[in-house]
Order: C-alpha cells, then sequence, then structure tokens
C-alpha cells in the first residue's frame, strides 16, 4: 500500500501492523522521521557502537552540566522559551533545554559514527515524538499560549515508540508526490491530501525546526 500523504504515520503504522508492505511519504521532514525511526524498523536498534547501555536512559537524564552544551548553543531556548530577550511561551525554559542537548546529543552520536542511520532516526523520532507533551500549544505550533498549560510542567520524557512490528516491509520518502508516484507503484494507493491551500509547516514549523 502507498500511503502518499503519511503525515504522523498513524495509517502506514496500522497497515504494517495488519501485515502490510508499505511505502509512505510526507513533504514535511519531521513526519518523516517520525516513521522513518520507527514503523520503518523492524527492530529495535541494537546501538553496538555507541559506549552508552541505555541510550534512551542517557538522553532522558541528561542535564546542560553533564552535556557539554553551553547555553547560547541552546536554540530552541534561546528562541521559544522566555527570557530576557525573548517572551515566546512554547516550552518552559527546562524543557526548551532539555530538547536542545538531547538533539545536539543525538547529532554528535551521528558525526562520530557512534551510531548508524537506523539508530539516529529511531533517537529523533522518539524526541518528536514527546515534544508536543511539554509544548505550550492548543495542537499546533501557528501560536503559543498566553498562559502556561499544566503539561508543560512536566519533564520532557523520551519513550520508545510501540510502532515497531518484526514483520512486513516500510519505506518512507521526503518528497513531493507528484514527483514520487511516477516512480514507485503498489496494488492500492491510500491518499489523505491537505484539506485547503494552505502549508502545513507553519503549524508545524517548531517539530520542522527541531529535526
Amino acid at each position: 500500500v502507498i500511503d502518499i500523504f503519511s503525515g504522523s504515520g498513524v495509517v502506514a503504522s496500522y497497515l504494517k501492523s495488519m501485515r502490510y508492505d508499505v511505502i509512505g511519504n510526507d513533504i514535511l521532514y519531521f513526519a518523516f522521521v517520525l516513521s522513518r525511526g520507527s514503523t520503518a524498523l523492524n527492530k529495535i536498534p541494537d546501538f553496538k557502537n555507541l559506549d552508552v547501555k541505555s541510550p534512551i536512559h542517557y538522553l532522558n537524564n541528561l542535564t546542560l552540566k553533564t552535556s557539554g552544551f553551553n547555553l547560547e548553543n541552546c536554540f530552541m531556548y534561546q528562541n521559544y522559551s522566555p527570557h530576557d530577550e525573548v517572551n515566546r511561551m512554547y516550552f518552559q525554559n527546562d524543557n526548551a533545554i532539555k530538547i536542545d542537548i538531547i538533539r545536539m546529543t543525538i547529532e554528535s552520536w551521528k558525526n562520530a559514527n557512534a551510531i548508524n542511520e537506523d539508530e539516529y532516526f529511531f533517537l529523533l523520532a522518539t524526541l518528536i515524538a514527546a515534544v508536543p507533551y511539554v509544548s505550550n500549544i492548543t495542537g499546533t505550533y501557528g501560536a503559543y499560549l498566553k498562559h502556561w498549560d499544566k503539561r508543560t510542567y512536566n519533564p520532557l520524557n523520551l519513550i520508545e515508540p510501540n510502532s515497531i512490528y518484526k514483520y512486513g516491509k516500510a519505506i518512507f520518502y521526503n518528497e513531493n508526490y507528484y514527483s514520487l508516484l511516477p516512480n514507485i507503484s503498489a496494488d492500492l494507493l491510500y491518499a489523505d491530501p491537505p484539506y485547503n491551500s494552505r502549508q502545513y509547516l507553519p503549524n508545524y514549523h517548531i517539530l520542522e525546526t527541531i529535526a
């Protein structure tokens, strides 16, 4: 089955759980990351080359001091949580910093060849999936709330995805659908397109930036 506008990937994940082979696609990179790091995998990665027993546990317990990064390098904190120079209230300060140091740590592991492609997308998808649960929004990132929602006080917590199945094959793309469709084939095409001419990116720019 081709899921040509796969979005968060729930349809593709369900199809794979029902033992269909799936080709998914979305033009938003964060949406591609979510599926590439979960449904596209057939097992949880081994992390054999990483000198960390449990990467998820390690990242969940990371602090600015232990990460080795500086506050000046923390992009989410500098731009999307409130301090002397910024009024935006997308994240509480601690969670913004946590997003930053986790994101930079994942990238540093990749650049050091300590993790492979599957492991990289697995960790990145896990981070992207966790961010909405501490975001000060009503559902999208087009605007933030002017008061702190109670969920924003929860600490950011990475949880292993439950959409990794040992059977079936799932491939995901990050392309314009009209460029991709002539080059793929399947028995069934499932198309759930945008409902108007407005692009989705402004409503999900935070997740896209993190990805």
